[in-house]
């Protein structure tokens, strides 16, 4: 069957045959086309977006792709992230063509009320399949949706493999955090400034504006994503601070960290329970508990033993569970019953 691939960070200088989860499906039962962005906004990396909401040119890049997605398609449409989704989900509403829609990555990062619920339920009736990346938004987008529970699907989020190019740092050890969606840095400032451990912090500004910043703490904004990586592989722990709310954040921090074997902190919630085996591959705390979120810390900072083994279980798990190949087979399962 044929498929057409709709996704932000499709563009004209990405690699005709770069890869993506297509690459990795099993057999030869789907062709897939990927439909690249030919808007301006192209030329700008998805990853280092300045704002945190779609603005109407974004929206309009969107609407022009997902035309060539269901344009070029003659079997069905994949979408990467929820704007590409609606955008796709009005076209079939607006048309006589009934070809299968499956919403791959559906990250919302926020359950809106009134019309943007409205609006959100409107483009997205047709839509036949939604992946997220934690189990209980199965729950939680079907009952916002009003769409059947069955029509949600919890696949893992994946990484490739990420090559380690530094050693943890023995002369001046730190914690770091990164990240700016839904992070609760103020209860992590806390727990360190308790503490008095060396921390680096790498986020955007709106994730800590008006927040008091401990002197132990050093904030890093607009680093590369491989200038990340080199961080965290330095960091004697890595500590993912989050909000409890309805929608997931944070996987993506916290795959990368445990494809890298790295010993890693996070709060447990939506966007962490699924992914964490707590104690054997990293820890979960309480939401907003700064005394548990210092008592790990120094349970992890003190213990080198169990803080090696486990990063070790951590990156052996991450492998096994959260590569593109296993996601590659889920989608590939997924398609077939289409």
């Amino acid at each position: 069957m044929h498929w057409t691939i709709a996704a932000p960070f499709f563009t004209p200088k990405s690699p005709v045959t770069a890869a993506w989860l297509d690459n990795f499906i099993p057999g030869n039962r789907h062709l897939c086309t990927k439909i690249f962005r030919q808007d301006f906004l192209a030329d700008q990396s998805w990853h280092n977006r300045h704002s945190r909401t779609t603005q109407t040119k974004e929206w309009f890049g969107y609407w022009q792709q997902s035309g060539f997605a269901w344009q070029s398609t003659t079997g069905g449409v994949i979408t990467v992230f929820p704007q590409l989704a609606s955008m796709v989900g009005l076209r079939k509403r607006l048309s006589r063509k009934n070809v299968p829609i499956i919403a791959w990555c559906f990250n919302l990062g926020t359950l809106y009320s009134s019309l943007k619920q409205t609006l959100s339920q409107s483009a997205l009736k047709d839509v036949d399949h939604f992946v997220v990346h934690s189990r209980r938004e199965c729950e939680t987008l079907s009952a916002w949706l009003k769409m059947p529970q069955e029509n949600f699907e919890f696949v893992p989020l994946q990484r490739s493999p990420i090559p380690v190019l530094e050693t943890e740092d023995i002369e001046n050890p730190f914690i770091l955090a990164t990240g700016s969606a839904n992070r609760d840095y103020q209860t992590f400032f806390d727990a360190v400034e308790l503490l008095g451990i060396r921390t680096v912090v790498v986020a955007g500004h709106h994730a800590i504006n008006h927040l008091r910043i401990p002197d132990n703490v050093k904030i890093f904004s607009g680093l590369t994503t491989e200038e990340c990586y080199r961080l965290a592989q330095k960091a004697r722990l890595n500590v993912i601070p989050l909000k409890d709310t309805a929608t997931a954040a944070g996987q993506v921090t916290l795959v990368e960290n445990m494809r890298m074997s790295r010993p890693v902190i996070a709060t447990r919630c939506v966007g962490t329970e699924d992914y964490i085996q707590h104690g054997k591959t990293g820890l979960l705390v309480a939401p907003y508990s700064t005394s548990a979120l210092a008592d790990s810390i120094t349970q992890l900072w003190s213990d080198s033993v169990f803080r090696t083994g486990l990063a070790k279980q951590a990156g052996i798990y991450a492998a096994a569970n959260f590569s593109d190949e296993i996601a590659g087979s889920r989608l590939g399962k997924i398609l077939d019953r289409f």
